[in-house]
């Protein structure tokens, strides 16, 4: 599915542009067949008409996270960095003088992160100097060191942070995380999330990267037995530690934070999340 200048459309790119936004949705904003009812989602607020040398194109994927939908999480992450990964290809073949932007959401910042990471080590369809700008809004993978804008916020992805990071694209990436989104911002101590969230990350069964998951496992054992090893985690899968996480991610999910993009303000003057980056975009075309 492509979302260009004026609106939704379902045919290529009609010719070249100085910088194509390359956008990944969040989970269920999306599937194989495109976005429901044609709607980019939270990423709309961004690459809404655009200039005329810009244009958005929407990748579609499941967009799916648990097992009784069409694919696991780690299924349709992987699904996202290949669609996206081959449409960046395909463009470039076309344009090469189009330079590209990688922005996503949620789940769609999970892939965006990472195929940013495989392209600044050079293991992506096109070079690293080929990408202006990594836009990632409530990024699983987030690490304290990623270039978060807004107000400072308290530890990393629930996921774990990209061991390595983005490589040559160290320096063009930006990040979005509202204090209180757990799925950006995982408490520093909290085992358990960090442990879900290492065994969402491999729930793909046929992925070609479960290499790339032995350092992030042993960075996480390694965590574990420097806060105190199995005594520690015994403490957070008590009955009663147990049923205070449920509460606090219920909480947390009744909030609405992680929905807040549009409205959550990264400066003093008020400018929202998706408004940042949608001028950032702009400035780099």
């Amino acid at each position: 599915m492509v979302v260009g200048t004026g609106g939704v459309a379902s045919a290529a790119p009609a010719g070249c542009v100085s910088l194509d936004v390359i956008a990944i949705p969040g989970t269920w904003e999306t599937s194989d067949n495109g976005a429901p009812g044609g709607s980019p989602g939270m990423l709309g607020a961004v690459t809404y008409n655009l200039p005329s040398n810009m244009r958005a194109d929407y990748v579609s994927y499941a967009a799916t996270a648990f097992p009784w939908e069409s694919k696991v999480y780690g299924a349709s992450k992987h699904e996202a960095i290949t669609n996206a990964g081959n449409l960046i290809g395909d463009i470039a073949a076309r344009c090469p003088d189009t330079r590209f932007a990688l922005i996503g959401y949620s789940q769609g910042a999970d892939a965006a992160g990472d195929l940013a990471a495989q392209i600044g080590h050079g293991n992506g369809p096109v070079p690293a100097s080929k990408v202006a700008a990594v836009g990632l809004i409530s990024d699983p993978r987030r690490s304290v060191f990623d270039n978060l804008v807004g107000p400072p916020v308290v530890g990393n992805g629930s996921g774990g942070a990209r061991i390595g990071g983005f490589g040559a694209l160290g320096d063009d990436v930006r990040t979005f995380c509202s204090p209180g989104d757990l799925y950006c911002a995982a408490p520093p101590g909290d085992f358990m999330a960090r442990m879900a969230g290492y065994l969402v990350q491999q729930s793909d069964p046929g992925s070609s990267e479960r290499d790339r998951y032995k350092p992030e496992g042993v960075a996480l054992y390694d965590a574990i037995m420097e806060a105190g090893g199995i005594p520690t985690l015994g403490q957070q899968i008590s009955e009663v530690t147990l049923w205070a996480h449920i509460d606090k991610y219920k909480d947390f999910l009744d909030s609405g934070i992680h929905q807040d993009y549009t409205t959550f303000p990264v400066t003093s003057d008020g400018t929202s999340a998706t408004q940042w980056l949608r001028s950032w975009l702009i400035s780099k075309a």
